[in-house]
């Protein structure tokens, strides 16, 4: 994955050795799978092999007996394969993988257009189930990622405060439109910003108080990040191993789509796969970094408007970059400093030959 924008500075680099281990690390694909549709009271399972028939279907309460009951009816080589439902499906993992089960994330997506493959006139929790371990059983799906106690805590407060800021806008709109009803939004607007200080106050504590957290200090730096913005990218950082920057930057969708046929070749906008959150969050300090005094990220935005980009284009673009210099500054845990981003220093001659063996591992891959 090529990086697309035009300066490739030092937090920039070309594919490192690690990063190109990874990329050969295959995921095995189960044996046999247990496939899970979770709705609020039942867990819907089916047990799958490779024969892709169903050995056993049974539903089961969606508590932690019912839990319990799934682990002792199903084989203990079974995989337990889970779309993400929010709280409903939190408990199903945890309770598996304290029972020692592998437990898998069916992306929601690709899930559902490899259900509605199948051509099934119906639509029920248990041929749901089943689908779904047909579809652990095709392709290599990575483990079902569990939050901390704390990386919980911030979502939850990111997500929060979005919803009261959206609530704000709305209301600053009616005050605006419904001039009369003034006098009783005002006061619901004052109680909304009481509780963003107060959202603010406790992500405030958490980057101070959190060792995993300790990057935001160095993010909220970076000419139009805040803190919300730095505290949310250092939790998803510290949460997940990004061995290099283009893969943060696919995790929250700013990657671009290309779109290849015959002897045409185009870019299709953004992927928009992933955390659409800090996807918006960091697209919103692309336009902050704009007015920002002594952004390095104002030339950038200029010559992409200079190719005839867009403005959004032009945005994403500068979002896409702010990612990997989040992404190098948790990484490598360095300071940020505006004049390095994209300016590459020289390299040493090991240097240069490690990223040339990395090229043409990429090239033979």
């Amino acid at each position: 994955m090529p990086t697309t924008d035009e300066e490739t500075g030092v937090y920039d680099r070309q594919w490192s050795a690690s990063w190109s281990g990874a990329r050969k690390e295959r995921i095995m694909i189960p044996e046999i799978v247990v496939g899970i549709d979770v709705s609020k009271n039942e867990l819907a399972c089916s047990l799958c092999d490779r024969t892709q028939r169903p050995l056993a279907q049974r539903t089961f309460p969606n508590t932690a007996e019912g839990v319990a009951q799934i682990a002792r009816w199903a084989r203990p080589e079974a995989a337990w394969v889970l779309e993400p439902t929010g709280r409903y499906s939190l408990q199903a993992v945890a309770h598996g993988r304290a029972a020692g089960r592998t437990v898998l994330l069916a992306p929601p997506r690709e899930a559902k257009q490899f259900l509605r493959s199948l051509n099934v006139r119906a639509k029920t929790d248990t041929i749901d189930s089943a689908g779904l371990a047909l579809f652990a059983l095709s392709r290599p799906l990575r483990p079902y990622p569990l939050r901390t106690e704390v990386h919980e805590e911030i979502a939850q407060l990111v997500k929060t405060r979005k919803s009261l800021s959206k609530a704000l806008a709305t209301m600053s709109q009616q005050c605006r439109s419904m001039p009369y009803s003034k006098s009783v939004l005002e006061p619901a607007m004052a109680a909304i910003r009481a509780q963003m200080r107060q959202a603010d106050v406790r992500l405030g504590q958490l980057v101070r108080t959190s060792p995993e957290l300790s990057s935001a200090r160095q993010l909220a730096r970076i000419h139009g990040v805040g803190p919300v913005t730095a505290a949310a990218v250092a939790s998803c950082l510290s949460a997940r191993d990004f061995t290099h920057p283009d893969q943060f930057v696919a995790f929250i969708g700013l990657d671009v789509r290309v779109v290849q046929s015959g002897g045409s070749s185009s870019n299709r906008g953004l992927t928009k796969h992933g955390d659409a959150e800090l996807r918006r969050l960091l697209y919103c300090c692309a336009q902050s970094s704009l007015r920002s005094r002594g952004s390095p990220f104002v030339m950038q935005y200029e010559r992409e408007r200079e190719k005839g980009l867009s403005t959004t284009a032009a945005l994403c673009a500068v979002a896409r970059k702010m990612a990997r210099v989040c992404w190098a500054i948790h990484v490598r845990k360095v300071a940020y400093d505006p004049e390095r981003v994209y300016h590459r220093p020289p390299r040493s001659d090991v240097a240069e030959v490690v990223a040339q063996s990395d090229e043409q591992a990429n090239v033979g891959a």
